[in-house]
């Protein structure tokens, strides 16, 4: 059995619940083992997609206000042992071969907690600044220091994963390439897309950039997650223009990405999905964790970084815009980086594990 520890909420967002499904329906499939979900009940989660997938659902109370959170403890919402009994309860009741962690907020202190009560650890991290006691570590980000980010943070034995060649992309992603078209440069279907949650709402300013264009004979589709605070101001926004199509929850994200000629979104696991299917991207990235691999991508031309949210204004966005529409070389420098760095080499093979 394995067994995979993650939360989604309006906070934390969907990617890392999003992954795991990814990983969880690949060893599904390919393995065959029995699939176990641990999660919290936190305000805006996505339990419901879990179930939806067919998977078994533990849920961890719903916690009192804590304000001795720290950091990323905020997140989990409670004191990071305090989830490790927790889980344990849930862990002594089964037998687990494999204990996949995906949560910023935990680190070897929750990992040596339940580690009597399961044969391997594996931990999905992107951040590389806390110590974990696991078997494999996976970080599928790209950055210039990813062979050796992690020293000193993990034991010698672990088996690193490093790199976006193990990135975790759902099937549809697969089909997708398949059918992946040549572009040309000739922007006329751009997709807006900031993930489940997009808390500082960069979806509006997108729209007001985009809208300050003339639209004629330009298609926007504009996706939002189900937990997204905005998106009734989102979906109002785009029913007064007749070139703006509004989705919520989508569950074929690849093929808008297809269809489209240019996207603008945030960084994190969308990141590698985009890069996949050579889609050049404008990227704001929405949380900190997003900075450093989103800069390192801008400085490689695989992606163009417009920078952090706090400082994209619907002025500075637009600019952007109008740079890429009116200069086809950065646009094809991005096809031709992302064809070097990326094409065919996102494969995670569960049988890393």
């Amino acid at each position: 059995m394995i067994v995979f520890r993650v939360d989604s909420s309006t906070q934390i967002g969907s990617g890392h619940l999003m992954r795991c499904l990814t990983l969880a329906g690949q060893l599904k499939k390919e393995k065959e083992e029995d699939i176990v979900f641990i999660s919290r009940e936190l305000e805006g989660n996505l339990n419901c997609l879990i179930m939806q997938q067919g998977y078994e659902l533990y849920v961890l109370p719903k916690a009192e206000v804590n304000i001795e959170l720290e950091d990323y403890e905020k997140w989990l919402t409670v004191k990071q042992p305090f989830d490790a009994e927790q889980t344990q309860e849930v862990l002594q009741q089964l037998d687990v071969a494999y204990l996949i962690v995906d949560s910023y907020a935990i680190d070897e202190i929750w990992e040596k907690v339940v580690r009597p009560y399961v044969k391997k650890i594996m931990v999905i991290d992107d951040l590389a600044n806390r110590k974990h006691d696991c078997n494999i570590l996976l970080d599928q980000n790209y950055y210039s220091d990813m062979k050796t980010r992690y020293n000193g943070l993990v034991s010698s034995a672990c088996k690193m994963l490093l790199g976006p060649q193990y990135a975790l992309l759902r099937e549809e992603f697969y089909e997708a390439r398949k059918k992946m078209r040549v572009r040309d440069g000739n922007i006329k279907n751009i997709l807006v897309f900031f993930g489940g949650s997009d808390l500082t709402n960069e979806t509006m300013k997108a729209l007001k950039a985009l809208t300050m264009f003339k639209l004629s004979g330009i298609q926007i589709n504009v996706i939002v997650g189900k937990s997204n605070p905005h998106k009734g101001q989102v979906e109002v926004f785009c029913s007064q223009y007749n070139g703006i199509q509004y989705f919520c929850q989508v569950d074929n994200i690849a093929e808008f990405m297809n269809e489209a000629d240019l996207a603008i979104g945030a960084g994190g696991t969308t990141t590698w999905e985009r890069c996949f299917l050579g889609l050049p991207t404008i990227v704001i990235a929405i949380a900190e964790n997003q900075i450093t691999g989103s800069r390192f991508c801008g400085e490689k031309e695989v992606i163009y970084y417009a920078g952090f949210s706090n400082q994209i204004t619907v002025q500075r966005l637009y600019n952007i815009v109008c740079k890429l529409f009116n200069d086809k070389t950065i646009y094809d420098v991005m096809i031709n980086r992302m064809k070097k760095n990326f094409y065919n080499k996102a494969n995670f093979d569960v049988n890393l594990l």
